[in-house]
C-alpha cells in the first residue's frame, strides 16, 4: 500500500484504508503514541485483516480535524 495518497483518490475512495505508517507519516507522531490512544479509546479502532491493521481514511481524517479545531 502507498504510504502517500494522492488528494483526489481520497475524494472517490472516502473508505480507503490505510495502514499505521501512513498515519504516522501524516501526523508526525509514533506508532506507539496511536497504540496508546486506540487502548484509552481516544484514537478510532483499527480493522483486523488477518494480522494488519488498517483504519478508514475518513475516520483518521476527522480524528485529526478535531485535534486541530
Amino acid at each position: 500500500m502507498s504510504t502517500f495518497l494522492p488528494p483526489l483518490d481520497a475524494q472517490i475512495h472516502p473508505d480507503y484504508l490505510v495502514d499505521m505508517k501512513y498515519i504516522t507519516t501524516l501526523t508526525g507522531m509514533t506508532d506507539k503514541w496511536f497504540y496508546a490512544l486506540i487502548k484509552q479509546n481516544k484514537f478510532p479502532l483499527p480493522i483486523k485483516l488477518g494480522r494488519s491493521s488498517r483504519w478508514r481514511l475518513k475516520e483518521v481524517e476527522a480524528w485529526i480535524k478535531t485535534k486541530t479545531n
